[in-house]
C-alpha cells in the first residue's frame, strides 16, 4: 500500500477555501522510510545512499529559510511511542505542530522556489504522513472546551 506523502489537489482547493487570513497550526506526524527513495531525476549531486530519517533532516534544513520568511515557527515536537487510540499499524516516527500567521503564509511557503527545490528530501524521507490543518486556539482549562 502506498502512504500518503503529497497533498492532493483536491486537498489542496479545500485548504484554500477555509480563511486564510488568520493563524493556523500544521499537526505532522511522519513515517520514514528504512533508507530515502530519491527519484530518480534528482540532482545527483545528493546523497542517496542515507536513511528516510537522514533525508528528512537534509529536507529540514534545506526548508529552513523559506520556513523562517513564511513566519512559521515549529511549537512541539516529539517521538510518538504509542497509539492508545487509533490504529496500530499507523505507527509514526516523529510528530510535531508547526504554526504559520495564516494559511496564505503556509501556501507562500510552498510556491517559494527554495522551498520547493527542498521537497525532494521529504518526497524521499516519507513512507507515510499526515498533515492536518488546525485552527489555531487558545486553550482553556478544559479539554475542547469553548468552541
Amino acid at each position: 500500500m502506498t502512504g500518503s506523502v503529497d497533498p492532493t489537489r483536491a486537498a489542496m482547493a479545500a485548504f484554500r477555501d477555509l480563511p486564510l487570513d488568520r493563524p493556523i497550526a500544521m499537526l505532522n506526524l511522519l513515517r520514514f522510510r528504512d533508507r530515502a527513495g530519491y527519484a530518480a531525476d534528482v540532482d545527483a549531486a545528493i546523497d542517496r545512499d542515507v536513511s528516510g530519517a537522514e533525508a528528512y533532516k537534509a529536507y529540514g534544513r534545506a526548508a529552513a529559510a523559506p520556513f523562517a520568511r513564511a513566519g512559521g515557527r515549529q511549537v512541539w515536537l516529539g517521538t510518538p511511542q504509542l497509539t492508545v487510540i487509533g490504529p496500530a499499524d499507523e505507527a509514526w516516527d516523529l510528530a510535531f505542530i508547526a504554526e504559520y500567521p495564516s494559511g496564505e503564509a503556509f501556501l507562500g511557503m510552498l510556491r517559494d522556489p527554495e522551498y520547493q527545490a527542498a521537497v525532494v528530501h521529504r518526497q524521499a524521507a516519507v513512507a507515510n504522513s499526515r498533515l492536518i490543518r488546525c485552527d489555531a486556539r487558545t486553550p482553556g482549562p478544559a479539554f475542547g472546551a469553548d468552541r
